[in-house]
């Protein structure tokens, strides 16, 4: 885990009020004893988790397509080509929506906008070296140099958050 107590705490208020502001129908089924608390998702999202990420189009249409997600430091972070379409249309309309949805037993939401990160950058180095720790192992050394093509990264700044978890009867 790599979030600090800092980051937790700060996790937690955003659950806190993402679940205030929440509707009627949500809170049905997202009981308190069916939620996660700020702990709980940073122990769930460990590695690498594939998110459904929900970007606009050109025209305001919804787009959603499938991205590799790291949790890091209380943020979903992800990744594409600078030359692809998700990356265009976050460069136009960074307001994204993301889902980690594994199974029925588990959904991670989050609302907010995507703000860029430099991986190169002294800023980015945290999000570098946990990338390399994931990704090496699986990919082999080459993936460093994948990095280092010009993939870009970008972290969700959530606006809102909610986290279901009901473990198999």
């Amino acid at each position: 885990m790599h979030e600090t107590e800092t980051d937790l705490e700060a996790l937690q208020d955003l659950l806190d009020r993402s679940y205030a502001g929440a509707g009627p129908h949500l809170l049905r089924i997202h009981t308190p004893e069916r939620r996660l608390d700020a702990a709980g998702i940073a122990a769930r999202l460990q590695g690498m988790t594939l998110l459904a990420l929900a970007t606009a189009g050109r025209d305001g249409r919804p787009v959603v397509g499938p991205v590799d997600g790291i949790f890091l430091r209380g943020s979903f972070h992800f990744g594409s080509a600078p030359d692809s379409v998700r990356a265009r249309q976050i460069a136009a309309r960074p307001e994204v929506s993301a889902t980690h949805l594994p199974g029925e037993e588990l959904a991670v939401t989050v609302h907010g906008t995507a703000a860029p990160v430099d991986v190169a950058a002294p800023e980015g180095a945290e999000l570098r070296q946990t990338l390399l720790d994931i990704y090496v192992p699986r990919y082999g050394a080459e993936w460093e140099e994948f990095l280092a093509s010009g993939v870009v990264y970008w972290r969700l700044d959530a606006a809102r958050i909610y986290a279901f978890h009901m473990p198999p009867s």
